[in-house]
């Protein structure tokens, strides 16, 4: 039961953009489903939302575990019958080295995390955004998708990689209530923020919080755009 409330299920829930992201939305009145690896966090994060008058429902899942990300959605359909927002918010840095020194587990690690378990996402939860009335995705891209530099082959390529299949999957929905849009934070204040520059002053940088509205907005009934690559403005 939903009880009217727009349901929005979100990757990376327990810091950062992710986080705030799901609060944003609690605050906005919509049911959250909290999809992260840690527990404790999740549980945190639950306390907030109650603590605004929300409500949650906690997934902890790595998305490395992609079978376990193709099960989310039978679980959800029972207990709501459909998705209003998916906001994937989910992403890991990789390493940053030279292409020839990138070893399997860190190429492996970026492009399942930041790519594939982002198709899986689509494939497990289109069939619960068609029964919307206007379902809405939003997943986080970045600049080095599109200006690739050195040493940051595995983000860039699996970002690179995540745009293109976002735009495909746009270009599908033109004729459904779907939209699909990539994001584009720019620099925020986020742990892999200061694990790409670690010299940088943090205090400087957007906060999580600043940013997460104009994510909430994209997953609004109102939000038209579809195919849209969006670079957030401060």
């Amino acid at each position: 039961m939903t009880d009217g409330k727009r349901i929005a299920l979100v990757t990376g829930a327990s810091r950062g953009i992710g986080k705030a992201v799901a609060l944003e939305l609690a605050r906005r009145g919509w049911r959250i489903v909290a999809v992260a690896r840690a527990q404790k966090a999740l549980e945190q994060l639950d306390d907030r939302i109650r603590e605004i008058g929300g409500e949650a429902t906690l997934v902890p899942l790595d998305l490395r575990d992609l079978n376990g990300v193709d099960q989310l959605a039978a679980p959800l359909f029972e207990r709501f019958g459909r998705l209003d927002g998916l906001a994937a918010c989910a992403g890991v840095l990789g390493a940053l080295t030279p292409v020839q020194q990138i070893t399997p587990s860190v190429m492996d690690e970026t492009t399942v995390v930041n790519y594939l378990a982002n198709q899986r996402l689509i494939r497990a939860l289109h069939p619960l955004l068609r029964e919307s009335d206007a379902g809405r995705a939003v997943f986080l891209t970045s600049g080095a998708s599109k200006n690739p530099r050195a040493y940051w082959a595995p983000y860039a390529a699996s970002k690179a990689a995540l745009d293109a299949l976002v735009m495909c999957y746009a270009a599908e929905l033109n004729i459904t209530p779907i939209k699909a849009n990539l994001f584009n934070p720019g620099p925020t204040r986020t742990a892999m923020r200061q694990k790409a520059f670690p010299g940088e002053d943090p205090a400087t940088l957007p906060a999580p919080e600043e940013v997460a509205p104009a994510i909430a907005d994209m997953l609004e009934p109102g939000y038209t755009q579809n195919g849209a690559w969006v670079q957030f403005e401060r």
